[in-house]
Order: structure tokens, then sequence, then C-alpha cells
């Protein structure tokens, strides 16, 4: 939800020997009856490397199976060269689902594309994220497309009106630990695809330290004991305070055997938002995206 242009893997990815793209799964053109071919190039650029290639447009399936939300023609990206951080990810590519206003070359988004056509109940979504799981080809999770999901989400706490359609940002009132609080107020942004809760560096730093977290320069985060029960960590938006549990804010750093604190410094946030709430906040409260009314919507997880 922090970016709005689906790209794929093309079959014209190259990149010698330590292409980025060998292992990934390909979109071949050529034995799709619905493709339209486009012509622009595209290039999108990530805080993490970048992706180029061309565009072109086809039918795009919300899952793999007959109850998919399946949409007409989607213009996407078909890259031909991915940077290196992508090439040990698991994933192929990326779906965003941001609004059209951020995405690049102005190219209209997939899910905006099935509200316009008419394709969903409600011009909404909802993402539940599992509270822990396996690695691999594990279920994380479900988005649940034109609807709010009421299996494994409670009823809907509050809605809170977006300060920009863009990303999906919305105003943060104050933010608290233990025996620190701070209500300057920020902009923040809910994003399904940032791991942690990025924040100002002053921010973060106060945080840790009424958690008991130390800074580790090897990891570029705020270790602590993996056993720590620290104070919940409350979010204020509207007129509601959100608690992330110490389950949630505790999280393992991968292939080390040690932990962190769940937050990051942001960096480069002078022309956007300045938090940055991501998986722990969205493991502990569903989140409704309302393109339609421009808002977002929290409901406790199941």
């Amino acid at each position: 939800t922090g970016s709005a242009n689906l790209w794929v893997p093309d079959s014209t990815c190259a990149g010698g020997l330590f292409n980025p793209c060998k292992s990934k799964n390909k979109f071949h053109s050529i034995k799709s009856k619905t493709y339209k071919k486009n012509g622009n190039n595209f290039t999108i650029k990530y805080g993490t490397g970048s992706v180029e290639g061309f565009l072109g447009a086809d039918t795009v399936a919300f899952g793999p199976d007959s109850t998919a939300l399946t949409v007409p023609a989607c213009t996407f990206g078909q890259a031909s060269s991915v940077a290196q951080i992508f090439r040990n990810d698991v994933i192929d590519g990326i779906l965003g689902l941001a609004f059209q206003a951020l995405a690049v070359d102005n190219v209209k988004p997939p899910f905006i594309e099935a509200i316009d056509q008419g394709l969903v109940e409600q011009p909404l979504f909802t993402v539940w994220l599992e509270n822990e799981g396996r690695s691999i080809n594990a279920p994380g999770g479900i988005y649940t497309y034109g609807a709010i999901d009421d299996k494994n989400c409670g009823p809907v706490i509050a809605y809170e009106k977006l300060s920009s359609a863009t990303y999906y940002q919305f105003k943060l009132t104050s933010v608290a630990l233990a025996g620190y609080s701070n209500n300057k107020g920020w902009q923040a942004a809910s994003d399904t695809g940032t791991s942690l809760i990025s924040a100002p560096f002053e921010v973060v730093e106060r945080v840790a330290q009424a958690a008991g977290a130390k800074y580790n320069k090897d990891f570029d985060l705020y270790t602590l004991a993996c056993v720590a029960e620290i104070s919940e960590f409350k979010m204020v938006i509207g007129s509601e305070t959100y608690t992330i549990d110490y389950k949630n804010m505790v999280v393992p750093i991968p292939n080390s055997g040690e932990c962190s604190l769940a937050m990051e410094s942001m960096v480069g946030s002078a022309f956007g938002p300045s938090f940055l709430l991501g998986d722990p906040f969205i493991r502990e409260y569903c989140q409704i995206y309302d393109v339609g009314n421009k808002r977002m919507g929290f409901a406790e997880s199941l």
C-alpha cells in the first residue's frame, strides 16, 4: 500500500551471471490472447533499488483460482531490469495498491481499475496479517477486496479521514511508551510494504531508551532480549488510542538469533509522511483501506 504501480518480471528480463530475474516467474506476452502492447518505458525507484522496463496491458487476477477478482485491461510494468536487492526475495514483483496520484507515469493501479469498472461490491479492501508465520511459502495473512474481513477482524473501531490520497496518509496525534510520550503530531501512512514502524530519529531513540533497547550498529537497529516484555506502544489517531503489544514490538532479526525493537529511523521523509506504520501495527489491527471514501478504518485483529 506504499506504492501504486503493478510490475512483474518480463520474459526479456536479463542481467548476466547474477541476473536477479533468473529464478523468478516471468510474464510471456506471446502466450496471452488478451495482451495489448503499450510501448512506453517506465522506471520505478524504491528506497532499496530500482526497476525498469516497458508498459503493457492485460487482464489481472487478484488470486490463483476462479474466485479471484479479475480485472480486464490493466496497464502494468513489464520489468526488463530489476535491482539486485530483489534477487533472493521470495516475491516476483510488486502490486501497488495506493492511489493513482502516487503512480509513476500516472498509470491507473489495478484496484482503482476494478473500482472504476464496477467489479467490487465496495470501493475498499481489508488487510489482516498473521501474528507470526514461517518465512517461506506460508500463509501470512489475507487481503479481502471489496469487503471488510469480518472473519479475522473485529468491528471497526474508528475511521480516520486521509489527509492525502496518495499514500494512505493521515494525522498521528501522539505516541507513548512507558515514561516517554510525545504529542507533537505527524503525518503517518499505513504501509503493508514496511516491515517495521518507521519514525523520526529522535522518536525512535527515545522509545528505544524507554524500552531498554540499545543501538546496534551492525544491524542499524535497537536490540534487546528476545524474551523482553516491554510496555505497550501507544498511538493516538483521531479520538482513539491504539496499543501495540510487546509480541509485535519485539521482533527477531533474521539469521542472527537476536531481537530488535520493531522501529527504525525514517530516511528521506521531508516531502512525505514522517511515520510509516508497517507490519507491527497491521498485525495488531486490521486495516480497512477505504479508497472510495478516502479514509482508513482500524479493527482489532482476531
